[in-house]
This record gives structure tokens, sequence and C-alpha cells, in this order.
């Protein structure tokens, strides 16, 4: 069953959906053919009154089935799907009879888009509940009418948030920004205020259905409009480099879908529509933001033979950048949080930095008064180290020092709980050096954050040799009660993260030590996708960490008696931090100058010490450069064991790094690539730039199988 049938004394047809064997509704072509039939059960009731369509899930609709949209290649075919549904959500809005959407629950995408083929939107005030169109997140854009009403329905400058940066928001907020109409408390109050309307408005039409009609605010021809949509193509590109095709399908759409009937709109927006589903980044973005990263929540990685562990209590030793933010999160998730540091003072210091977080957050709308209080109280700022007493969870994020590390973890975990883990925050040492000094290295873990840990969706969870199955539970089951995404990795030189993602600022130091302009380096790697350019990067991580690191990595290596490569960035890190004395942002210079008053530059002089070469690298090098070292590693990490799986390289790759998102990931650009292409250009890259572009043997092992990178 798909959709409950149910016409009650007053002529009203309730209609329900509830998709069998499916914990929410989607929109497939099972669905459609169901909603079609219902429609046509409609059109022949004698006296109907009008139809209220709502949901027996505890969402209303999640949206259109991805799956359909991954697997169009064809025009055609992708054109023909997407008018079928739009031709029965417009028979559904032509019936002649008042028509209400009862939102019960969260609306996004296809879900929004069936409500607003309703002439009237009443939806329950939950807070969990979420209304928008994350479309353009998978490099899509709303095909099933979605762009053609909500521009009519409100404006085409009060649309544009949702449709181009996929803005989500509260019922209440839904209401306020004329998404839905009306708010109820429960079911029941719902369906009466939807019966009430009905009755009180017989003959109803949409608005873009009634006689000279016009979009509120005016058409693309409007001058305010016109303004904006000028403008507006420039600031995407500046935003996307060109690489995102949605957000300027999506102004495209609505630009040229204001200026004609709705009918011709509709068809405009659906032309878009299959441009972007039958492309390659769709698909991309698809397979990343919604399989793997569901399949990774889902706990794919996680041991499957151990029922859910709750973490009720958190020790942090640290209260700096990283302590802090941990705690932050901690306390924001309904933990108890000891934070620890050598001092009173320094351990009050990280309680300031998260009343600053705090602060910010209330003043933004982001939180209430009593939850900032209520955090707050969860946290206890001390240098006692006996105050950790009981503690389920301690996670070290002292300064990466073995040393400092391994007399940490020896004081701590005598606190610990009976069946408490133990956690280091480290980016580089091997959790199974740390692990030594560790009474229990069976409970024993890396979880390493990203910073700003507030910010920062990722945390990499790193098994030691030791490391047994109960602990890497609790940590993944941790690291999802704090509402981040958990990768799983092995042990080994910089775990996967680092050791990738340091690619990318050691090739910006490369390029910059051949001669090439630090301005052309930094503009290649936003150009490839990157956030920011290397030299950036690496001014915010600390140009003297990055030397610590290399150090550590170095001390490492003569542990497993190997020896650290050298490259050109080393004379690079060397010169900034031992000659020149510029060792990052913190520091106040770096690559760039960072004056108080005033947006960041690169440092003028760079030029005198790295004198420009004569024979500049065009960026398409740079960005192969930058792309294909990090998938070569990737792939290395792969063969090593260090990573297990596909999709943890990719997610971890986005949500980490920040690689490339519309490429899919690092592992994803090899297939979007082509592997036998990726083979010929590694290997051109290798005689122009050396043997760290060699091009992995499992490259060739797939190609010979026919094989690509799949989860």
């Amino acid at each position: 069953m798909i959709f409950n049938y149910n016409k009650q004394s007053n002529n009203i047809v309730v209609l329900t959906m509830d998709m069998e064997e499916k914990s929410v509704n989607l929109m497939n072509e099972i669905f459609f053919d169901a909603l079609n039939k219902n429609i046509i059960k409609l059109e022949k009731e004698p006296d109907l009154v009008g139809i209220i369509l709502t949901s027996a899930k505890k969402t209303f609709l999640a949206g259109a089935d991805l799956d359909i949209f991954y697997k169009q290649n064809d025009p055609n075919d992708c054109l023909e799907f997407i008018e079928n549904g739009k031709k029965i959500m417009r028979r559904l809005e032509l019936i002649g009879k008042p028509i209400v959407a009862a939102v019960n629950g969260t609306a996004l995408g296809g879900g929004m888009e069936l409500a607003l083929c309703c002439h009237r939107r009443i939806v329950i005030d939950s807070p969990n509940s979420k209304f928008g169109f994350p479309e353009v997140n998978f490099g899509l854009l709303p095909g099933g009418g979605g762009i053609t009403r909500l521009s009519r329905l409100i404006g085409i400058e009060k649309a544009l948030p949702f449709l181009m940066e996929g803005k989500q928001v509260s019922a209440k907020d839904a209401v306020d920004a004329g998404l839905m109409d009306e708010l109820a408390i429960s079911f029941e109050e719902m369906i009466d205020i939807a019966e009430k309307w009905i009755l009180n408005n017989q003959g109803f039409q949409q608005p873009w259905d009634r006689k000279n009609f016009t979009i509120p605010g005016g058409d693309a021809y409007n001058s305010k409009n016109a303004g904006l949509l000028a403008i507006s193509p420039a600031i995407l590109v500046k935003k996307t480099k060109g690489n995102f095709p949605a957000p300027e399908a999506i102004l495209s759409t609505i630009a040229e879908g204001s200026l004609v009937d709705f009918d011709t709109a509709s068809k405009i927006e659906s032309r878009f529509f299959v441009q972007l589903a039958t492309g390659k980044i769709s698909k991309n973005m698809i397979n990343a933001f919604w399989f793997q990263l569901n399949k990774i929540n889902s706990g794919v990685s996680r041991p499957n033979n151990i029922p859910k562990i709750d973490t009720q209590k958190v020790g942090i030793l640290g209260s700096g950048l990283m302590g802090h933010g941990i705690a932050y999160v901690s306390a924001m998730s309904g933990m108890d949080v000891v934070m620890t540091d050598v001092s009173q003072e320094n351990a009050d210091k990280g309680m300031s930095k998260i009343k600053e977080i705090l602060f910010l957050a209330l003043k933004r709308g982001l939180i209430e008064e009593d939850k900032m209080e209520e955090v707050l109280a969860r946290i206890q700022p001390t240098s006692n180290y006996s105050d950790l007493k009981d503690c389920d969870l301690i996670i070290e994020a002292v300064f990466e020092d073995r040393d400092l590390k391994s007399k940490v973890t020896s004081l701590a975990e005598k606190e610990l709980s009976e069946n408490g883990i133990f956690a280091s925050n480290t980016s580089t040492i091997p959790i199974t050096e740390l692990s030594r000094k560790s009474s229990f290295p069976e409970r024993f873990i890396g979880i390493h954050f990203f910073s700003p840990v507030q910010k920062m969706r990722l945390v990499e969870i790193i098994k030691g040799e030791k490391t047994n199955s109960e602990t890497l539970a609790k940590a993944f089951d941790y690291v999802l009660k704090i509402k981040k995404i958990p990768i799983v990795v092995n042990d080994g030189i910089g775990f996967y993260t680092t050791r990738v993602f340091e690619r990318y600022t050691c090739e910006g130091m490369a390029l910059l030590a051949e001669g090439n302009l630090a301005s052309t380096i930094e503009s290649a790697g936003q150009k490839a996708g990157f956030p920011v350019g290397p030299l950036a990067v690496i001014d915010e991580i600390s140009i003297d960490l990055a030397a610590h690191i290399r150090d550590e990595l170095r001390k490492s290596l003569d542990n497993e008696k190997q020896e650290l490569a050298n490259g050109p960035w080393d004379s690079v890190i060397d010169f900034m931090t031992q000659e020149a004395n510029r060792k990052g942002r913190a520091d106040g210079k770096g690559f760039y100058n960072y004056p108080s008053d005033g947006r960041k530059y690169l440092w003028p002089e760079l030029e005198q010490y790295y004198p420009p070469s004569v024979n500049q690298l065009d960026q398409a090098e740079m960005i192969d450069r930058f792309l294909f070292l990090q998938a070569i590693e990737a792939v290395k990490c792969l063969e090593e064991g260090v990573l297990t799986s596909v999709p943890d390289a990719n997610i971890g790759s986005i949500f980490g790094w920040g690689f490339p998102a519309f490429k899919g990931g690092v592992l994803q650009f090899i297939n979007d690539y082509g592997l036998k292409s990726f083979k010929r250009r590694a290997n051109e890259l290798e005689k122009k730039y050396g043997h760290r572009f060699a091009c992995p043997q499992t490259i060739d092992r797939m190609i010979i199988n026919h094989k690509v990178f799949i989860s």
C-alpha cells in the first residue's frame, strides 16, 4: 500500500501516504503510479468537497529516490520520468477542489514540491522538522516543480536562498518565509484546521492559475530582480570557481521561467534538471553525500556484534584550541565534561573560549539562553586529575609531542571507569606507539578531530594494533553522539587524513620552490576546488607545527627503520621557520601578512627568496599535481590497509580537508577521470616531477580486471 484513501462523512477525502517496507515515503515510479490511480479515483467522486494529503510516517515525504537519478544516463529517459511525475502532480493541482497538505513532519526536496502542489499547507510545530530544497547539495535542482512554484509563491529574491544554497528551516520559520501557511500543535488540530479551510475555500485556485497573476516582487525584468540576477553569476563564479553547475542552472531556471507561463516554465525547469542529472558532477555528489555518507553513518565500519554504547562522562586533557573545542561539542551533546590543564588558570581560559563560542551562537539565534547555561553547567574546568574519576572516555588533546602525551596518559587513565576507554587526538603519532605507555592498550584508540572542532564535521578514528572491538564501537558511538561523521582507519604513519592532505600543502611549497608565483599557486588550489590555497592552509596549520610534525614523523619512521623522503618543500619549511622566522598565522606572519586592521595578503618579499621562473606552469598543470598526488597517496593507504573502505576515503577527504566535493572524493576522482587515463597522466607527471607521482600497482590490477573504486 502506498496511499490510504479515506472518504469522511463531510465528503473530504484524507489521502495518507504510507509506503510499506520503507521507513519514509519516497517519490519513485511506484509512488507516482499510486498517486495517479488515486487522482483518477478522486476525479470520479461525485460529491467531493476537498482533499487532505498527509502521511502516516514520522516525516511527510523525504523526497525523490536519488537512486533513480543516479542511474539515469540517457537524457530522453530522464526527461520522460521527470515530466511524467510533474504531469501527475499538475493533474492533482488542477483537480478543481481545495487541497490541503497536512504536513506532519520533515518535507525536503520532492516532499516540499508535493506540498507546493497543494493549495494550502498546514504544518505541525515540531522542533525536529525541517523544510527546504537540498537538491543543490547533490549537484541537482528541484526538478519536480519546486523552482517554478516557489518563485511564484514567495518571489524570486526570497526563493533564491532556499534553491541556490539548500537552506533548510524549522516549521515556524517555514511559515514566516511563506513555504508553509499555518502552524498546528498536534495532528488532530492540523486536520481540523485543514477541514475548516477546505469548507471555506471552495473553488480555490493556485495563485499562478488565476487570471492576471504576477510574481510577488516581479519577474526577471523587474529592476530590483534584474540587478540581483545580473550580479549573481559573477558572485557564483567567484564562490564556485565554475566547478558547480547546479547553482548556475537554478539561476537560469528562475530567470527564464519568470518570463513565461507556468507550464512553459515547468518545461524549462525539466530541461535544466536533465542536464544536471545525467552529468558526472551530480553522480559524484549523490554517491558521496547520499550513498557513501549514509553508509558511514549507519555503521558500516563499526563492529556489528556489539550493542550501542552511550558515553555519559568525558574527560579532556588540555583546554587549548582542540581541547576546549572537544569539550564544547561533548557538552552540547548532553555529556558531562571534565576539562583539565596544567593549571586552573589555563583551564579557566579554555572555559572562556567555550563561553565565547556559546555567546556567538546565542547572538546568532542558534541556541537559547537556557541551553547555553545548561551546556556551561556540564563542563568542569580543573587542574586536578582526580576530578576525572569515573570518566568512561578520556581524550588527550595536548601538544603533538609523544613524551608529553605519554606522561598525561599515565596520569589520567588511572581515573577511568572500569569499562572506560582512552583516546588520543594526535594527528600524526602512531596510536600503537602511544598505547605502549598505556596500562590497557586494548582500550586505547585514536580519535582525531579537525580544527575548529565545533565547525568541522569529520572525526578520524584510528585503531591501534591491540585496540579491541568494544573500544572501537564505543569511540564510533561517541562520534555519532556529538553529531560528527566517523571514518575508521588502521594505524600508520600520519594515518589517512594527515598523510594525504599534506600532499596538497607540500606540493604547493614544491611549486613555490620551482619558481612559480605564489598568487598563481593559491589561485590554482582554489580553482581546483579546495577552500583555500595550499600556502594559506599551511599558514593556518602553522609552518612551525608542520616542521614539528615532520620531525615527529621522522622519529616514528626511525623506529620502524625507515626514512622520510625529502622533497623540495623541506627547504621551504626550513627557510620560513629558521631563516625568515615566519611561522604562520598564529605567529602573525607566514606566507601571508596578517594586518590587525585588514585582510591578509601574500608576503611581498616572498619573490625575493623564490624568484619567479621564466617558464611559469599553467594552472591546469598545477591542479593536476594537487589532485593526482593526493589520489595516489590515498591508493597507497588502501594498499597498505590503512584505509579499509572506499566511503571512508571519499568522505574523509571531502569533510576532512576540503577535497573538491564535485569530484566525489579522492578515490572517486580516479573513477571520474578514468583509470586508464589516470595511469597515463600519472606516468607523464612522474617523468616531469619525480617518483612521487608513480602510479600504484593497484591501478594496473584494476584496469586489467575492469574494476573501479566502489563501496
